[in-house]
């Protein structure tokens, strides 16, 4: 997803689907101190069922909200590239299905997937947070064609998915 359009994709995630967990962890690198830091710990680990995840974004940064509480505060100092999104699908057999980027998100040989997660890397931090089913995506722009696509966050049901879906099926992905 083009990382310009990061805080808009985040803001319609959040309001058009159901957020189920947030995940914060440090990456570890280079502290203030000097010192390289690999611990990888785990700062917010939090199931957000029956609450609501938020943010605002200020002149200070990025404030994570979880029912009303701010619960993170990134300055947005180390903040390089954009949000990604994956999805958890599983075949019939029980096995997990890994794919690469790249990847038509509407391939139909493909099962629905069962939770959606929307990542990114900020100041040193992994962020994670997870939603039930499938975030639908709308072709945003070219990456580098014909391999990598841009995309957005669309709407539950939105016809722009429907188009998509028929405009792939019938190899009408070009004109998009």
């Amino acid at each position: 997803m083009p990382k310009e359009f990061d805080f808009e994709n985040l803001r319609n995630c959040l309001d058009w689907y159901s957020a189920s967990s947030i995940y914060i962890r440090d990456c570890g690198g280079i502290r203030e101190n000097g010192k390289y830091d690999l611990r990888g710990m785990t700062k917010i680990n939090e199931n957000l069922e029956n609450r609501k995840l938020d943010f605002e974004k200020d002149d200070s940064g990025l404030h994570l909200i979880i029912d009303s509480d701010k619960v993170f505060h990134f300055p947005l100092k180390n903040y390089y590239k954009g949000f990604s999104l994956a999805y958890d699908r599983i075949e019939e057999t029980g096995k997990m299905i890994m794919l690469s980027h790249g990847v038509d998100p509407y391939d139909e040989n493909l099962p629905e997937p069962r939770r959606s997660f929307l990542r990114t890397d900020l100041d040193d931090h992994l962020v994670e947070i997870s939603f039930s089913g499938r975030i639908n995506l709308k072709f945003h722009s070219w990456f580098d064609k014909p391999h990598l696509k841009y995309w957005m966050v669309d709407r539950p049901g939105n016809m722009a998915e429907i188009i998509l879906k028929q405009q792939i099926e019938y190899g009408l992905e070009d004109s998009c």
